[in-house]
C-alpha cells in the first residue's frame, strides 16, 4: 500500500472514531436509567417476582425454633 492510501484510510478511521465518541457522549444516561419502571404495574411481572421470591425463600434452611 502507498502512503497516500494509508493516509486516507487513516482519515476514514479518525472520522468514524469521533462520531462514535459523539454518540457515547450524546447518550449519558446509563442503560437501566432508561428501563427502570417500564413494568410498573404489570401483573404479569409482579406475578413472576412472587414466584421468584416464593422460590428463593424455599432454598433457604428453616430456622431452628428456640426452647
Amino acid at each position: 500500500m502507498s502512503a497516500e492510501t494509508i493516509e486516507k484510510r487513516l482519515a476514514i478511521l479518525e472520522a468514524e472514531v469521533s462520531q462514535l465518541k459523539q454518540g457515547l457522549e450524546k447518550d449519558a444516561v446509563p442503560w437501566w436509567k432508561k428501563w427502570a419502571g417500564a413494568f410498573r404495574n404489570d401483573p404479569y411481572i409482579e406475578k413472576a417476582v412472587k414466584y421468584g421470591r416464593r422460590y428463593r425463600e424455599s432454598l433457604r434452611k428453616p430456622k431452628k425454633k428456640r426452647k
